[in-house]
């Protein structure tokens, strides 16, 4: 099998623009309405799947509309799907958007994929065992996530946690991720020091290593990517590819295009890299999933 397996959450992005964000209790009048297929781990999966890379995600889904939509954007992709159905209703993600800056505010409601269980792991406990890379990350129940980064771990994968959003950490999950990859406020969450500029990075990153972590990779919005790990300490540069129209997915665009480049064998810092391009192709462009560039447009741009 081989290639890279993603354990996460699929949701339905109800994506909302307006000229401001509205204050607790006000209502204001919105530029525009969106509807699309959103959630860390299938947004993950489709950066990886458009940039060539074998993928297999594992989540749960309902049986509905918003299913029919995960279903029609991974096969586009080349994701394959690992489905348990439930009779839940597949989640659902409100996204506030600032027309002005581009910058987002989300709720998220796993819905089906909140139940995904240890059972379903263990069900495909092979397909983890014979992938290259694995990544989650926090959407799904966190004792999931844990029991997967574990047994992909002691099989000697490659495991990627992207630790979204924040949340409590144990030494002994911390210690199954070969990469951690952090933005700044999960990296202050994480570690309770301040992330401001790149000095103070480095020494949350080494406090995430301290408590068990292999290598961190902090991304750092428009400062690129912190590569922080046995011997190397390097930030990578963000890429320009054009005007920010929205950040919704950077995130995701850069774990999913780390973890391709790492499939393919490419070095962590090359990986490292591809993940920055990945993110700065993004937010050249609306929406989360259907922001994901191709292979052909990341190689360009790392050209550049």
């Amino acid at each position: 099998m081989g290639g890279v397996v993603i354990l996460g959450v699929f949701v339905a992005d109800t994506a909302f623009r307006a000229k401001r964000q509205p204050r607790m209790g006000e209502t204001v009048l919105g530029e525009s309405f969106s509807l699309g297929p959103g959630g860390k781990g299938s947004n993950q999966a489709v950066a990886c799947g458009r940039l060539g890379a074998e993928v297999a995600f594992l989540t749960r889904l309902g049986r509905d509309a918003f299913a029919d939509m995960a279903r029609s954007v991974w096969a586009e992709a080349g994701v394959t799907p690992v489905v348990v159905e439930t009779e839940t209703a597949t989640g659902a993600a409100a996204i506030l958007i600032d027309d002005a800056t581009g910058e987002n505010a989300i709720i998220i409601a796993p819905g089906a994929a909140a139940e995904i269980s240890i059972a379903d792991v263990d069900a495909e406990v092979e397909r983890l065992r014979a992938a290259d890379v694995f990544l989650t990350q926090l959407e799904q129940p966190i004792e999931v996530a844990a029991y997967a980064l574990r047994l992909a771990h002691e099989a000697g994968v490659a495991t990627i946690l992207n630790p979204a959003p924040a949340a409590a950490l144990s030494d002994d999950v911390l210690r199954h991720c070969t990469f951690i990859t952090p933005n700044e406020s999960e990296a202050e969450a994480l570690t309770g020091l301040p992330v401001r500029t790149e000095d103070e990075a480095r020494r949350a990153a080494e406090r995430l290593r301290a408590l068990g972590a292999g290598t961190v990779v902090m991304t750092l919005g428009a400062e690129g990517a912190l590569l922080h790990g046995q011997g190397v300490s390097e930030r990578v540069p963000a890429f320009n590819a054009g005007p920010v129209v929205q950040t919704t997915g950077a995130g995701d665009a850069f774990n999913g295009g780390f973890a391709a480049a790492l499939s393919r064998g490419e070095d962590p810092l090359c990986a490292v890299r591809c993940g920055c391009a990945t993110a700065g192709l993004s937010v050249t462009r609306a929406g989360a999933a259907a922001a994901m560039p191709s292979a052909a447009e990341v190689d360009a741009l790392l050209a550049r």
